[in-house]
């Protein structure tokens, strides 16, 4: 009984290797058909897991106060939640992607469940914005077997540099000091404006807010360009 349940435990790790952990190391090593940098004088903001009814807005603030376009991968449940912050962002400029329709990892999502996810929260932001979706990143930048099949019809966005800004932690000590180092044209910025998903913290937003106030204060101030990903051609 033991060693049949061994061998049964043996069968579902190699499978699991084989559907979830394998693609995900070879698609980021590779980088085949996906995009960590962006062929633009310019640098690319990226904003996953909102929106928050509480920070979004402030974000959207801190955005429109430096002329600075941005794009957001959001979660689909939560932009019929909050409509009126979907609107906002189509009506200011910014680019809206998907994110998953739950803030889900696609390595325990069937093929079936993954399309689901893709599906709803394309519908989601179609129904708010009257614009066609164009951009995915996958929650954890974790990929399956059939990820990139299913997700064909949408321009992948990794990035050049993520910051760990979900913990408050970082932001109190470590991600100005990061974010000033981030400078380098063609960059994708990976920041979260939303610290409500596992293994984040629920103030880390706020934090991550004053960091990027300065960034863009000191940076806008140099000339460096901001660019939302629909500006850029891939």
């Amino acid at each position: 009984m033991i060693k049949i349940l061994i061998m049964s435990f043996m069968l579902l790790f190699i499978l699991f290797l084989i559907y979830a952990i394998v693609p995900t190391i070879f698609i980021r090593m590779s980088g085949r058909r996906i995009v960590k940098r962006v062929h633009a004088p310019a640098i690319a903001i990226t904003f996953d897991d909102g929106p928050n009814p509480e920070y979004t807005p402030q974000l959207l603030d801190l955005l429109k106060k430096y002329g600075v376009k941005a794009s957001f991968f959001v979660v689909g449940s939560k932009v019929k939640a909050y409509p009126d912050i979907i609107k906002r962002m189509c009506q200011e400029g910014h680019t809206i992607g998907i994110h998953h329709y739950n803030h889900i990892s696609s390595w325990i999502l069937t093929p079936f469940h993954f399309k689901r996810q893709l599906q709803m929260t394309e519908q989601a932001i179609y129904r708010f914005t009257n614009k066609k979706v164009i951009f995915y990143r996958p929650p954890w930048g974790s990929f399956n077997l059939f990820s990139l099949f299913l997700s064909k019809r949408f321009k992948v966005i990794m990035w050049s540099h993520i910051f760990g800004d979900w913990k408050a932690a970082k932001g109190k000590n470590g991600l100005l000091n990061q974010l000033l180092q981030a400078t380098e044209a063609g960059s994708v910025l990976l920041l979260h404006d939303c610290g409500e998903t596992w293994g984040a913290d629920k103030l880390a937003p706020y934090y991550m807010l004053k960091c990027l106030e300065i960034y863009l204060q000191e940076n806008v101030k140099k000339g460096t360009k901001f660019i939302a990903l629909e500006e850029v051609s891939f």
